[in-house]
């Protein structure tokens, strides 16, 4: 049975992480206050600095968060004399997180942004993100509000993340069932899990190999089983998610994988997560459209040539299939210059769209 003073300078513990940090402290007589005003608890001074120090001695341990104080010097009388000695106090305590403010605003940011986390377990998620951080924290992001999740929601994520990592480390296939919007009878959008031929549930067998977030989205790099070829799923369209027996095929059975996977480059070539091969693209464009080229493309993949006073061509290895979206969604501001086949068919796809204004 734990004793009064043991929970005493763990609720301690507590109030320095709840109510400080490094530029917010603490005096004992506030900490005293507190202790009575949140906890019902009623000590003497002497007894919390006794505690303080217990976890001052304490936080000096590689694997402690760090105590801050400051020492002040009371002169008090002594008993013998009238003489005054010099006392060293004490005070201004701070606890310092393991995260600061602006690591915590970005993690929390990139909940904000996912595009696939629902409402309720974003305000979880960042409730739970709040908490590891001082109430001074806290009461700066309350003005955040998250936008609503659009169209339906699959609240199987969280958990399809888990079970995927689970898969990766231990080499393990899985099988899932893979999901489409559709249009129900009432207008109203649904999730409904792709069919073969039979009009069943079509069951996938996976080779996962690694997940990446990329465009507020969640994907799995992966094989299907059937084929030799690098695969792309959205993880929130994942359902039935299950780890089978089996172990993974190897990468280097895998198109595109023989020397491993390259994910800073495969995810250079592959900006909207398409699947099938790379080619090296040429297109030209004016120099202001250059920060927003490189946002998409990166600095590692591309090269330069052609260099006039106002355009420029570049060069970079992308999956075909998205640069053709890619040129349409950029067309205002981009010529796709090679190879012919991609410009052909760009070509056509303009062509397209006018005739569906007409």
């Amino acid at each position: 049975m734990y004793s009064a003073e043991k929970i005493l300078i763990l609720d301690l513990l507590k109030i320095l992480h709840k109510h400080t940090d490094e530029d917010h402290r603490l005096a004992q007589k506030e900490i005293r206050e507190i202790l009575k005003t949140e906890y019902n608890t009623t000590v003497s001074r002497k007894t919390v600095k006794n505690n303080i120090e217990k976890l001052i001695r304490y936080s000096e341990r590689a694997d402690a968060n760090e105590i801050l104080y400051r020492t002040k010097t009371r002169k008090i009388k002594t008993k013998d004399s009238n003489k005054e000695d010099e006392l060293e106090v004490l005070s201004d305590f701070g606890y310092v997180h393991d995260f600061t403010y602006g690591e915590l605003r970005l993690i929390i940011d990139s909940i904000l942004f996912s595009k696939q986390i629902p409402s309720r377990q974003r305000k979880e998620l960042i409730e739970k993100l709040e908490n590891l951080s001082s109430k001074h924290f806290n009461s700066r992001i309350n003005h955040i509000r998250t936008a609503s999740s659009n169209g339906p929601v699959n609240h199987e994520l969280f958990n399809n993340i888990e079970i995927l990592d689970e898969a990766i480390t231990h080499s393990k296939k899985v099988s899932f069932r893979y999901n489409k919007y559709t249009v129900d009878e009432k207008s109203n959008l649904v999730l409904q899990s792709q069919t073969n031929r039979d009009g069943e549930a079509r069951e996938y067998t996976i080779n996962p190999y690694q997940m990446v977030a990329t465009n507020g989205r969640y994907y799995l790099i992966c094989n299907n089983d059937r084929y030799d070829t690098i695969s792309h799923y959205r993880v929130d369209r994942i359902t039935n998610l299950k780890i089978l027996s089996e172990t993974r095929k190897p990468m280097r059975e895998v198109k595109g994988l023989e020397h491993g996977l390259d994910l800073s480059k495969h995810m250079e070539e592959h900006i909207y997560m398409f699947t099938g091969e790379s080619t090296s693209v040429r297109l030209r464009f004016h120099k202001n459209f250059l920060n927003e080229f490189i946002d998409w493309f990166g600095t590692e993949n591309i090269s330069f040539s052609d260099h006039a006073e106002e355009e420029v061509t570049a060069r970079v290895t992308v999956n075909e299939i998205a640069m053709r979206k890619w040129a349409l969604q950029y067309a205002l501001h981009v010529r796709v210059l090679s190879p012919a086949s991609l410009v052909d068919e760009i070509k056509a796809d303009i062509d397209q769209a006018r005739e569906n204004y007409q």
